[in-house]
């Protein structure tokens, strides 16, 4: 009887242990969970104050611009300009006003892609070709930094189809970073080639000052930016990057980004094998042979699949 009344006993204490180390685990996934939430909170509120003042900045300063100089302008009739002057304050405007339109064009991209309401028009497209106009437009950029722009692109790159306006979207962001955070003398080289398993690979390379792991992951958050302290009309939206990757990965793509600060920084834009077909395109191709079995008596000759 006694023996049973221990085993009873020890059972009970069992069980208020178990309780009461549920209770303790249970205390310190709350604590954990509420740390976790006011540190997101943090960030996200840090996150809104610097997207507000970036965009305050990247709107007013090309704004005031666009005013003031047109201001100067219209007051030609009381104190006469130099021609040089006029021309030189109207490609003051236009670069202003180009500037903004770069800036609310980013914002409205971001604001569509996030929403999933961003389609692509696909095409048959050449990467090379769009590379090379790409390295075109930078190249007196390049030369006004004092950088060197180097062209490694093959010249064999199979026919793709995608979307080739915002390919070349893609490579213009990148390149525009790798320029902008390259200090002079540094080289920047974009290199196009096809991979072993098919993949269309672009890659941008640059000497510039690099990034940690965590700024890395700060420069792939839409409006995050790396060094706040700098000179903002360089520094711009902070979306080329992460428009950059979901645009590659509407593609079907991938977007990777490699980088050792005080050394450089590598982007590879991996692009699907030209062969591969979407569910979408793979059911538009079926349909099509279907369709153009059924208005044919004989089947016409049928083309390889485009690429």
């Amino acid at each position: 009887m006694l023996r049973g009344h221990t085993n009873g006993r020890s059972q009970s204490l069992m069980n208020d242990y178990a309780s009461l180390l549920g209770e303790a685990v249970l205390r310190h996934q709350t604590r954990t969970a509420e740390h976790a939430a006011r540190i997101e909170a943090e960030l996200a509120s840090r996150v809104k104050s610097e997207f507000i003042a970036n965009m305050s900045h990247e709107l007013r300063t090309p704004l005031n611009t666009v005013i003031g100089f047109s201001k100067l302008i219209a007051e030609q009739e009381r104190r006469r300009l130099p021609d040089a002057e006029i021309v030189e304050y109207a490609n003051l405007i236009r670069d202003a006003a180009g500037h903004l339109l770069a800036v609310i064009n980013d914002i409205l991209d971001i604001s569509k892609i996030q929403s999933g309401k961003y389609t692509l028009d696909k095409r048959d497209v050449q990467l090379d070709e769009i590379l090379l106009a790409v390295l075109s437009s930078f190249r007196l950029l390049a030369q006004d930094a004092k950088i060197s722009l180097d062209n490694r692109v093959s010249l064999t790159l199979p026919l793709m189809r995608a979307d080739g306006v915002k390919l070349r979207q893609i490579f213009t962001n990148l390149v525009s970073n790798a320029i902008k955070f390259t200090p002079e003398g540094g080289t920047v080289i974009v290199e196009a080639k096809q991979l072993d398993d098919g993949r269309i690979a672009g890659i941008v390379t640059d000497s510039g000052i690099g990034m940690t792991a965590e700024e890395v992951q700060v420069a792939m958050t839409p409006f995050g930016q790396v060094d706040g302290s700098r000179a903002r009309w360089r520094d711009g939206t902070g979306l080329g990057l992460p428009i950059a990757k979901s645009l590659v990965e509407l593609h079907g793509g991938e977007l990777r980004v490699n980088s050792v600060k005080g050394e450089g920084t590598q982007v590879w834009v991996l692009l699907p094998p030209p062969t591969q077909l979407t569910i979408a395109e793979a059911r538009d191709a079926i349909l099509g042979h279907a369709s153009l079995n059924h208005h044919h008596s004989a089947p016409a000759a049928m083309r390889e699949p485009t690429p």
